[in-house]
C-alpha cells in the first residue's frame, strides 16, 4: 500500500504556489512525478486498487477507513439515492464513520437500514455508527463530493460544532 503517482506528461506546478508544487510534483531518483494525494494498494496480480483520498481518510481506533468503500456500498442500498461519508468526533476511537445519506424518492431510509445493509458488504469497524439524512446531497460542478458540506452536515447532526 502506497501514494497513487505518475510520471510522463504532468503539470508544471501551481501558480505561485512553489511549496504545493514541491508536494505535488516531487523528484524522485531523476524521475518527476505527480502524487495527487491519492493511497493505493498493488496487487500481487499487477492490479492497482485505488483505495481513496488520504485527506478524506478516516481514522477509528486506529483502523484507515476509506470514505468511497463505504460509499459505494452504500449507494447500492435500494433505498440511497447518494451517499457521502465523514469522519467525526468519537470520544473512545478518535474517529468514527459517519453517513451522510439522500433517500430516494418516496423511500423510508434509517440508521438501522443502513446498517443492515453495509454489514452485508463491509468489516464491523467500518460500519456508519451515524446516518444523517439531507433532502438532496451537494457536490461540485464535476461529480465530486464536497466533504466539507457533509461534515458540517454531520457535526451539526449530532450536535457538534464544524471547526
Amino acid at each position: 500500500m502506497g501514494r497513487l503517482a505518475r510520471s510522463g506528461h504532468i503539470p508544471l506546478g501551481y501558480y505561485k504556489d512553489a511549496a504545493k508544487t514541491a508536494k505535488t510534483f516531487p523528484t524522485i531518483g531523476g524521475i518527476r512525478y505527480a502524487v495527487p494525494g491519492d493511497h493505493a494498494r498493488l496487487d500481487a496480480d499487477g492490479t492497482i486498487t485505488v483505495l481513496g483520498r488520504g485527506s478524506q481518510c478516516i481514522n477509528s481506533g486506529g483502523e484507515k477507513i476509506y470514505p468511497e468503500e463505504v460509499e459505494q456500498v452504500l449507494r447500492k442500498h435500494p433505498d440511497i439515492y447518494d451517499a457521502v461519508v465523514v469522519g467525526t468526533p468519537d470520544e473512545r476511537f478518535g474517529e468514527q464513520v459517519t453517513a451522510v445519506v439522500q433517500p430516494r424518492p418516496n423511500t423510508r431510509v434509517d440508521h438501522q437500514s443502513v446498517v443492515d445493509f453495509a454489514t452485508q458488504h463491509l468489516a464491523r469497524y467500518k460500519l456508519p455508527k451515524t446516518t444523517v439524512l439531507v433532502p438532496e446531497m451537494v457536490r461540485s460542478p464535476s461529480g465530486k463530493p464536497d466533504y466539507r458540506w457533509a461534515k458540517t452536515r454531520a457535526l451539526e447532526a449530532r450536535g457538534l460544532s464544524a471547526k
